[in-house]
């Protein structure tokens, strides 16, 4: 009879974890009057979806008790009712407001907790603030939070060959960029402010219904290859960006000093291409860049490419009478006025009400 031990093949099995993970970036903005509020006390993130549940973060500037008074503490809160317990790891870090890769390593070392219901929530001690106040990732007064979260689905056995494999995570997105980058099989040169780009029709059309019925609709003579585009209206990194995102599923990195200016041309690019996810994450963006300087600008955007969100956002920023008075005296102001005549009823409404 043989054995392992006598040189016959053991065999193998494995017990394995089915898991999902993403990540949230948190930037808080005005970070030192945020040291105004007292310790225990914090302010709510909006919600945002990772893994197909509902979270947000609580941020605490001065701590959660007098025992880390000057440590930032953090915690993690499951902002929806569940049936069964929510199971998952985390883990936060300081980061920039640029994509980067899942943090395995981290999450791997995290503890796995239980969220039974909305509301439950895990605390911790994230950084103290002399050190953030040091760190290169305070700038201009601002900072980012970045939370990974790794929700723990189920367990299962895996027996014999397969608990020899390792499937990779999927690099099609690399392998797309490259493919943009290298030009390699390009069948359309698009000309866009004075330059010439190259892309690769069936990605395009496959991404947008517009560039498929401009690319591949009946007006185009034969389908040939080597059709010129010319792109009207639009400059040329703002097209070089919506492309990288048609490739890609992410934007490149904007210039800090430009990156609002930025997000508002390619909110009106994504809306021309019927891009709806770029569009949303542009809203996203700009919700964060409204100011007594853009806060008109950006209304006339959001009443122009039908962004509802984006416009609540803005007269929530005009709710308060300092805010609307400063934002009428702006040149901005007087473009919107002329731009969209409908918005100045509301903006009517608005004043009279602050003012009853």
């Amino acid at each position: 009879m043989s054995s392992a031990g006598a040189g016959g093949k053991p065999s193998r099995s494995a017990i394995v974890a089915d898991t999902e993970s993403g990540h949230h970036l948190l930037t808080i903005h005005g970070y030192s009057r945020t040291k105004g509020l007292f310790t225990g006390e914090c302010v709510r993130s909006s919600p945002f979806t990772i893994c197909g549940h509902r979270w947000s973060i609580d941020y605490y500037p001065n701590g959660i008790r007098s025992a880390v008074e000057h440590y930032i503490s953090l915690s993690l809160i499951l902002d929806e009712d569940v049936a069964e317990a929510v199971k998952a790891q985390f883990d936060f870090r300081l980061a920039s407001d640029v994509e980067e890769p899942e943090q395995v390593a981290a999450l791997a070392s995290a503890p796995v907790r239980r969220f039974s219901s909305r509301g439950v929530s895990s605390y911790t001690s994230f950084i103290r603030r002399n050190e953030l106040e040091k760190s290169k990732y305070l700038v201009n007064d601002l900072f980012t939070i970045r939370c990974d979260i790794a929700v723990v689905h189920n367990y299962r056995a895996l027996t014999d060959a397969v608990a020899f494999v390792s499937v990779p995570p999927c690099d099609l997105r690399r392998h797309l960029g490259e493919l943009l980058e290298t030009e390699k099989g390009a069948d359309v040169v698009f000309e866009v402010g004075g330059e010439t780009v190259a892309a690769h029709r069936c990605v395009l059309a496959a991404r947008s219904s517009v560039f498929s019925a401009e690319l591949f609709g009946p007006m185009v003579e034969g389908n040939a290859a080597g059709v010129v585009v010319r792109i009207e209206d639009m400059d040329a990194e703002v097209f070089k960006a919506l492309l990288h995102f048609v490739y890609t599923g992410s934007l490149p990195e904007a210039r800090k000093e430009d990156e609002d200016v930025t997000y508002q041309h390619l909110l009106v690019a994504a809306d021309r291409y019927g891009m709806e996810r770029l569009k949303l994450i542009c809203v996203e963006k700009l919700c964060q860049y409204i100011n007594v300087g853009s806060a008109a600008i950006i209304l006339a955007l959001a009443e122009q490419h039908h962004c509802e969100g984006l416009k609540k956002a803005c007269f929530d920023f005009l709710a308060a009478p300092a805010n609307l008075r400063a934002v009428v005296a702006t040149d901005g102001f007087q473009h919107l006025s002329k731009s969209c005549p409908s918005l100045m009823v509301e903006v009517i409404t608005m004043s009279c009400a602050l003012l009853e």
